[in-house]
């Protein structure tokens, strides 16, 4: 027989409310109490109802997350920390893939609005505006796009981009191609304005669809410009372009020096290892969770990114 309320009250010597206040308004329990209520509840294997708990306090403890493309691992760090993140606050996570479409994307946080007491927007290719009135419908905080008085979490791509063309530079490359991604990506927004404010002769490439076939179908291009170092949108889009390379028999690095976005698994054990900017996925999951949880006036938190040489990248051939 399933374990109640009213057994937890009994064995904790209190009154029903006051386990049932433990688990819906912890901070109006005396933390004496609340300690006790707790660890009975454990030892009996007692687990509120979460429905009837919605209906009393009007919130569900489920969030939702919705992300680009669940596929890119670039997002596998980012949903497990904010699964755990979300779980020490006695909350579930709901995840969801757009596949890098805007209209899905609205429908689902259209969807989530009503299951959930908040969602988490990574890397959204929605509209600002529409971001803006879709949160009116539900809480939202946004990972990876300035969107106007939400709560942001951002990965400071602008200075990775800076230093990964800082670091071609210094290898001797003088004309760089840089690969971007979707059209209207906040990503390639400001890794063009890195570009731009430096000296470094660099041709813009894109948009790009941001995965291996993207990357493969800016080779063409890339060999065209005369560039002899390349940043891409992501791990994706370089290794893609590597591939395309390497079929042209053209060689990374001793022809083209490539650097990749993200730092993902696939890029570290590739051949040559992946020079990329390190993007903090973890931090900005927990981070984001947090800023839901915790709403306090709207502001922006900037994570810092850093580069990561490995073997991809070389001096410029004389």
């Amino acid at each position: 027989m399933a374990v109640t309320i009213r057994d937890v009250a009994r064995a904790s010597g209190v009154h029903v409310s006051t386990v049932s206040r433990t688990f819906s308004a912890p901070h109006l329990v005396n933390a004496e109490t609340r300690t006790r209520v707790l660890a009975v509840a454990d030892d009996l294997g007692y687990r509120p109802n979460r429905a009837a708990r919605a209906l009393t306090t009007g919130r569900t403890h489920n969030l939702g997350l919705i992300v680009a493309d669940i596929a890119n691992p670039f997002f596998s760090s980012l949903i497990k920390a904010a699964q755990a993140q979300a779980r020490l606050r006695d909350y579930h996570v709901f995840v969801a893939d757009t596949d890098e479409d805007p209209q899905v994307e609205e429908e689902l946080i259209q969807a989530f609005a009503k299951q959930v007491d908040g969602v988490l927007l990574c890397g959204p290719r929605l509209a600002n505006s529409t971001i803006e009135r879709l949160g009116e419908q539900v809480p939202l905080v946004v990972v990876n796009r300035r969107v106007n008085d939400l709560p942001t979490v951002l990965m400071d791509v602008g200075r990775g981009a800076r230093q990964a063309i800082e670091h071609l530079v210094a290898l001797g490359h003088r004309r760089i191609a840089l690969v971007t991604g979707p059209s209207g990506s906040w990503t390639s927004k400001e890794m063009q304005a890195a570009a731009t404010a430096g000296e470094a002769d660099v041709v813009f490439l894109g948009p790009n669809p941001p995965t291996e076939l993207g990357g493969r179908s800016a080779v063409t291009d890339v060999i065209a410009s005369g560039a002899t170092g390349v940043l891409a949108y992501n791990d994706l889009v370089a290794i893609g372009l590597m591939e395309g390379l390497a079929e042209r028999d053209t060689q990374v690095p001793r022809d083209i020096s490539v650097i990749g976005v993200d730092d993902i698994l696939p890029g570290r054990f590739g051949s040559p290892r992946l020079t990329t900017i390190a993007m903090p996925t973890a931090a900005a999951g927990r981070m984001a969770v947090d800023m839901l949880l915790n709403p306090v006036a709207p502001g922006v938190t900037t994570l810092e990114t850093s580069l990561v040489v490995r073997e991809s990248t070389a001096e410029a051939r004389r």
